[in-house]
């Protein structure tokens, strides 16, 4: 079946469809997608879909992957396996959802409708995807089923998706994993099908996702959203006897649940994740596992966490050797475990988190904490327990307390890190753009004495020792170059402003023809890379600098005109 068509089902004009009444909200633009073609929907929210079975001869097997055309590699298929069942040792009857992130095969194609790429520029950093990885949303089915020779029913729908979008892949399976175990593969094709009619996963809009009868209403953040605020979405009334369901989030998980066996720690655990420390949760269940890794790379944010974190590992994973080796220090990765094996294998990790109904929970590590424990937020979540203080409320409050606390951190480094962009008066049309100033550690601790966290939070400490810290960790690193592309994009879109307020006629007048055909290359190429790396640049000022190119071409004689007309660009 090629990449572009249906099975023999009816499927391909549903598709069709669906794809002729393309959202009004699509992203215009130079890099547009003239159409959309049939799965190009489906393919924006997930890659494929899998069902995996329990074969007595094969164990954990990947019975379908739909669309058809998905492609899997052997390697991911085997990863999407082990991954999607819980450890034996976990015994979980009944339904459980839990989530995993698995590392893509190398020298794979990544295929994007080219408007996605738009899509993934306006959303906060933490919600970019990893083009590396893949996310498993799983819905875990073990029920007694004597007619089988196992005794068990054992079967998991699995969403992959290159999204990191939780809550709402999570709320999805909820909806159609029951039916699917009632009425099986018709059911799932036609699952497909309504995600393919979904509109692109624009974010800042309202998105109404219609999924087997039910219509789930949300929004996606942006960057240009204030951290720590999230828009309602509010409840629509029933339209078409279709139920409706508005979605308070796309991505969180339920923060208080997640870090209550452990909230007289939450300040030294948000240390650990900050600085990049090689972490593992044992937990008994991969549900408990998976939420827990997710909340503890959440409680940065808006800080990207940079470094690998695996929501439920086993030992079967392809990098447990990896991962797991003695013989060079932990890599900076947070893996959430079940299998009582790794108590052993992993008992050489300086940081271990214990939570669930396993022995003696709590976090084990000789770290020392830089910070001053905060008394105030442990009193307040205390008392919200005693006043039965619900949990999503609970939630809010250490959200916000995490937010403030690493908005307290990282307002000095965006201070310092402004100081190094060259002034606007230094841009000159004729030379190349300025380059940034380096950074410098020794500098930057100087400023902390008058403009350091003290500005914005209470708390005492070694902030000192902990921004040194920092510096030398993979969050650092992935901050500052996402930082330094910007400001770097920053002085190119100035540059290509600072060309467009010269008379450039009257500049080729004076020049010979040989000066003013590699002005116009130059400038095509300005205009090409302006394209190309999204720079933040006004449309007028693109329009403005290709009339200047037209008439500097137009006055120049007949048969150059032909050529320069012609040549796109170097």
């Amino acid at each position: 079946m090629s990449l572009r068509e249906r099975s023999p089902s009816g499927a391909v004009e549903a598709g069709e469809n669906a794809a002729a009444e393309a959202s009004p909200a699509e992203p215009d633009g130079p890099g547009r997608c003239l159409s959309l073609l049939p799965w190009d929907r489906f393919s924006a929210w997930l890659h494929c879909v899998c069902v995996v079975g329990f074969d007595l001869e094969l164990g954990q097997a990947v019975e379908v992957i739909y669309p058809l055309h998905s492609k899997l590699t052997d390697k991911e298929k085997t990863n999407i396996c082990y991954l999607s069942f819980p450890d034996s040792n976990s015994g979980c009857l009944g339904d459980t959802q839990f989530c995993f992130r698995f590392r893509r095969s190398t020298g794979r194609k990544v295929s994007f409708c080219c408007f996605l790429d738009q899509l993934d520029r306006d959303l906060p950093v933490y919600l970019k995807k990893d083009p590396a990885y893949y996310y498993g949303y799983v819905y875990f089915r073990q029920v007694r089923d004597k007619s089988l020779k196992r005794g068990y029913f054992q079967k998991s729908l699995v969403l992959i998706s290159k999204l990191p979008y939780v809550h709402l892949f999570r709320t999805m399976l909820k909806q159609i994993a029951p039916e699917y175990f009632e009425k099986s593969e018709a059911f799932l094709e036609a699952v497909c099908s309504d995600v393919d009619r979904w509109p692109p996963p624009i974010p800042g809009k309202i998105l109404h996702l219609p999924i087997m009868g039910i219509i789930m209403k949300l929004r996606i953040p942006t960057y240009r959203d204030k951290p720590g605020t999230t828009p309602i979405v509010q409840n629509m009334h029933q339209v078409d006897a279709q139920i409706s369901m508005a979605l308070p989030t796309v991505h969180e998980v339920d923060l208080f649940r997640c870090f209550c066996p452990v909230f007289f720690h939450i300040q030294m655990l948000w240390e650990l994740v900050l600085l990049g420390e090689p972490l593992v949760v044992m937990a008994p269940s991969p549900s408990e596992s998976s939420e827990t890794v997710l909340a503890l790379v959440s409680c940065i944010s808006p800080l990207k966490y940079c470094s690998d974190f695996r929501p439920y590992f086993t030992i079967h994973d392809s990098e447990f050797k990896e991962y797991t080796t003695r013989t060079q220090a932990p890599p900076s990765v947070i893996l959430g475990v079940t299998n009582p094996f790794f108590a052993k294998t992993l008992q050489h990790w300086p940081h271990i988190i214990r939570i669930g109904d396993i022995k003696l929970p709590g976090v084990y590590t000789s770290y020392k904490p830089y910070l001053n424990k905060d008394e105030e937020i442990v009193k307040q979540l205390q008392k919200g327990v005693q006043q039965k203080r619900p949990t999503e409320a609970q939630s809010v409050i250490l959200r916000r307390y995490f937010l403030e606390l690493t908005e307290s951190f990282i307002i000095p480094l965006e201070r310092y890190v402004a100081s190094l962009m060259p002034l606007q008066k230094c841009i000159s049309p004729w030379k190349s753009p300025p380059q940034l100033r380096q950074f410098n550690q020794d500098d930057f601790m100087k400023t902390l004495e008058k403009a350091g966290p003290q500005l914005t939070s209470g708390l005492k400490g070694d902030w000192i020792g902990l921004y040194r810290h920092f510096l030398k960790s993979p969050n650092f690193d992935g901050w500052f170059r996402s930082r330094q592309k910007e400001m770097t994009q920053k002085l190119e879109a100035l540059h290509l402003e600072a060309l467009c307020n010269e008379n450039l006629v009257f500049w080729s007048q004076k020049h010979t023809e040989v000066e003013t055909v590699d002005l116009v290359l130059k400038l095509k190429n300005k205009l090409l890379q302006a394209d190309r790396e999204h720079l933040p640049v006004k449309t007028d000022t693109l329009k403005k600098l290709q009339m200047h190119i037209n008439d500097i071409i137009l006055a120049l004689p007949d048969d150059l005109q032909d050529i320069l007309l012609k040549t796109g660009t170097t």
